[in-house]
């Protein structure tokens, strides 16, 4: 590595480059850090080509057949790739960062290869295809799937080995910073980790300088570049002194390198943020729904089916429930209340009724143990919470949810949103039937504040972190904290 010394009189600061960690040579891999989007890409059409064909060879191995002609495999596997191949890249999961959260990339490409085996079945009616191709498709679609998940697993361990182990080929740069060296080892780090080796690094004066100044830097950096193997330029600033910036840059637009801004100070933090377009305008967006629009349409069929085949189930227990609940006391079958809801609108919430009293006001007595107010029958609805099956009826109309933040009367929502910190942004998605706070036993009254708060803060995990297969466990573990029973009453 070169060190390269440069110094402003009027600023009498002397720019050095900080040697690297020592890594050999042989070390590296063939292979640049820009690269692994387009390596990952490849990776999972090599993937499905070989899925499809080994499925077909293995199928007419298993039937005692030679090996035949694989063009409806290849034509299957190019086209799977293809659709597979959109679908992610217009997500942006093969961006090396997202290559790292495993989590994410195994549920996007279980979402995807879903979606992909309902097209292809969708049009098998329509396209005339050979037998065999017919009949291995069940091997190709399980095949197919288990090889992507492996692969996935693979590439983040190889992209962690070659992070931590700085083995990505390098790509030589020169860094243009305003920040001492003492701030700028971040930097530093974080470029020789991806595979940036800083061969010469030049300060900028202080803000203010002057175009005699700026030239006097752009020719010495011109000057060294071109002596030198260099294919990047990195300049680090703060946003704030971007007018002058802007004019250094024009300056060294003669280069033929790409010029890379990183911005440091408070403004940065816009940067962090997701941008999209709105017109002809560039908007940042701060703060991201909780649910993208495939998951949320993913989320809410779950729901109607789940809650049509649960009421067309247990239709006869309900029907039962609700004849009981008439003999039993005097009064309707079901209780319905104003809750608070999605974005804080309010909405009926159905229930069996399990009391002798029907409050919807400004005063709601919660209910407690042993409280004289639950009729015979409805001690035992409430226990098990057979009560809250109506409320499958809120899901299908769309105001409930299967799993989510349970919705609480608006009196007791008024009283905790002054009480706990971000109890509101539980009203970011639907509230639900049944939810992660409710698998972990909160259930019943809540008389203290940390009872409250310990509630709110599983629901905010169970948003920050949702995922089918969590609502899935949600809904699998909620018959057993109803045969526990506890703070059920």
């Amino acid at each position: 590595m070169n060190f390269v010394n440069r110094h402003f009189p009027d600023r009498g600061v002397t720019d050095r480059v900080s040697p690297g960690p020592a890594v050999s040579r042989h070390q590296k891999w063939p292979l640049r850090y820009d690269s692994v989007e387009y390596v990952a890409l490849c990776a999972d059409i090599a993937t499905i080509l070989f899925a499809s064909v080994a499925s077909t060879l293995l199928h007419q191995a298993k039937n005692g057949q030679a090996a035949g002609d694989l063009s409806a495999a290849t034509g299957l596997a190019l086209v799977s790739a293809a659709y597979l191949v959109c679908v992610l890249k217009a997500q942006g999961l093969y961006q090396p960062v997202e290559l790292l959260a495993l989590r994410n990339q195994i549920r996007a490409v279980c979402m995807a290869w879903t979606s992909l085996l309902l097209f292809i079945w969708a049009v098998s009616g329509f396209a005339v295809r050979p037998e065999s191709s017919q009949q291995a498709a069940p091997l190709f679609a399980v095949l197919g799937l288990g090889l992507l998940m492996a692969e996935r697993w693979g590439v983040k361990a190889l992209l962690g080995r070659g992070l931590s182990g700085r083995k990505f080929a390098e790509t030589n740069i020169v860094l243009i910073s305003d920040q001492p060296l003492s701030k700028n080892a971040g930097l530093s780090e974080a470029l020789a980790m991806h595979g940036y080796c800083v061969k010469g690094r030049f300060s900028l004066p202080p803000m203010g300088f002057g175009p005699v100044c700026r030239r006097r830097l752009t020719a010495r950096v011109i000057d060294y570049i071109r002596s030198c193997q260099l294919e990047q330029v990195v300049v680090e600033a703060k946003p704030e002194r971007w007018h002058e910036l802007r004019a250094l840059i024009a300056d060294l637009r003669v280069l033929p390198f790409p010029i890379m801004f990183v911005p440091v100070g408070t403004p940065s933090e816009l940067l962090r943020h997701h941008t999209r377009s709105l017109g002809s305008a560039v908007c940042v967006e701060l703060q991201p729904g909780p649910l993208t629009r495939l998951e949320c349409a993913t989320k809410r069929m779950i729901d109607i089916i789940g809650a049509g085949l649960g009421l067309a189930i247990l239709a006869p227990l309900l029907a039962l429930a609700a004849v009981a609940i008439k003999l039993d006391s005097p009064g309707p079958i079901f209780f319905r209340q104003k809750r608070c809801g999605f974005n804080g609108r309010t909405f009926l919430i159905r229930k069996f009724r399990t009391m002798h009293v029907l409050e919807d006001g400004p005063v709601i007595l919660q209910a407690h143990h042993a409280d004289r107010r639950v009729t015979r029958v409805g001690k035992w609805l409430r226990r098990s919470s057979f009560d809250e099956l109506p409320q499958l009826l809120n899901v299908l109309d769309g105001s409930m949810s299967l799993v989510g933040p349970r919705p609480h009367a608006l009196a007791h929502d008024g009283e905790f949103d002054k009480l706990v910190r971000n109890y509101a942004f539980r009203r970011r998605v639907r509230p639900g039937l049944t939810g992660w706070a409710q698998i972990h036993g909160c259930r019943g009254a809540t008389p203290t504040a940390s009872m409250i708060e310990a509630r709110v803060q599983y629901d905010l995990w169970y948003i920050d972190n949702w995922s089918l297969r969590l609502d899935l466990a949600i809904v699998l573990q909620t018959p057993m904290e109803v045969l526990r029973g506890r703070n059920a009453y």
